[in-house]
């Protein structure tokens, strides 16, 4: 029995939800893999913050139709497609696809859409060399840190100068004044 229209209406409505908060989307074929599999690959997905959603590629057309920023997506929808919709960790859930296709070598990535760019193999794999959230907040952190300890250091050190200066006048004074009466001693 196929679906009812309303069933469709439903898995649309979901897709669009879903897409609403995507920042990545993955379109891979995922021909070959078993039941077993494809859990395998939603359970690694999981904790990177990403969903696998297989549906129809007609269906998936519909949830995007008018959404400039998901409408590249068209040009990988043929075949048997599941979608891999990233959230969060973008460069992680990657990582576990690659890991996941790697293991089972039965699917292929067709390519991705990012901020309404279509992504090919090599772009996507390029996004996992960019730092993690978790990796940029520590380095910001770290700078925004290390801004007061120099101004500190900078405010330590203009006193212990400025004392040293103070210290080598006398002394300077002194060294000029024994000069300059050598000098007349010997003249005389």
């Amino acid at each position: 029995m196929g679906r009812t229209l309303e069933n469709k209406q439903a898995i649309v409505g979901e897709l669009q939800a879903l897409l609403k908060q995507t920042q990545l989307a993955l379109v891979i074929d995922y021909q070959g893999l078993t039941v077993a599999e494809i859990t395998d690959l939603r359970n690694r997905l999981r904790p990177k913050g990403a969903v696998c959603k297989i549906t129809k590629n007609t269906l998936m057309r519909i949830a995007i139709e008018g959404d400039q920023a998901w409408q590249p997506m068209t040009e990988f929808l043929q075949g048997t497609s599941a979608f891999v919709l990233v959230e969060e960790d973008l460069g992680g859930a990657i990582k576990e696809y690659q890991a996941f296709q790697k293991d089972s070598k039965k699917t292929i990535l067709r390519g991705g859409v990012m901020e309404g760019q279509a992504l090919n193999e090599d772009q996507v794999k390029a996004i996992t060399e960019l730092p993690s959230r978790e990796e940029l907040m520590a380095r910001l952190a770290g700078a925004i840190k290390a801004v007061p300890t120099r101004v500190a250091a900078g405010i330590n050190a203009v006193p212990t100068q400025l004392a040293v200066g103070i210290k080598e006048v006398p002394a300077s004074l002194s060294r000029a004044i024994k000069a300059v009466s050598e000098q007349g001693a010997d003249a005389a």
